[in-house]
């Protein structure tokens, strides 16, 4: 059953499941993956290539390697942005996954290329 209630909605996204919260840290591939791969989007993991496609103004168009991966928030963290805390310490500063670009895929993982390569895989 589907709802248009905005409140139900985030109730869901938050209260969901494990394996439905990894789906929602998908991000789009850039034009040139897209077009190699076949697929428009797939899931964010540490040591990828990613741009700031939207967000703050400050933070938006940088580019960097992902450092770390949250699945319970559904954000990442991108090496090279920070924040200033009030004691003066810089620390990583959390994006969400559905403001990025991939621009390079960390493909270390041989199981990864393969999943991406199949268009039918569910990620």
């Amino acid at each position: 059953m589907v709802t248009s209630n905005t409140g139900k909605t985030r109730k869901r996204q938050y209260n969901a499941p494990a394996h439905t919260k990894r789906k929602m840290l998908s991000s789009h591939l850039s034009d040139e993956l897209s077009q190699k791969y076949g697929r428009k989007a797939v899931r964010v993991c540490a040591g990828d290539t990613v741009v700031v496609k939207r967000g703050q103004e400050s933070i938006r168009g940088i580019e960097g390697k992902v450092i770390e991966v949250f699945t319970k928030t559904g954000r990442v963290t991108i090496d090279g942005i920070t924040v200033k805390q009030a004691d003066g310490t810089q620390v990583a500063f959390p994006v969400h996954a559905s403001n990025l670009v991939i621009t390079k895929l960390n493909l270390e993982d041989p199981l990864r290329e393969e999943i991406i390569m199949n268009k039918e895989a569910t990620e």
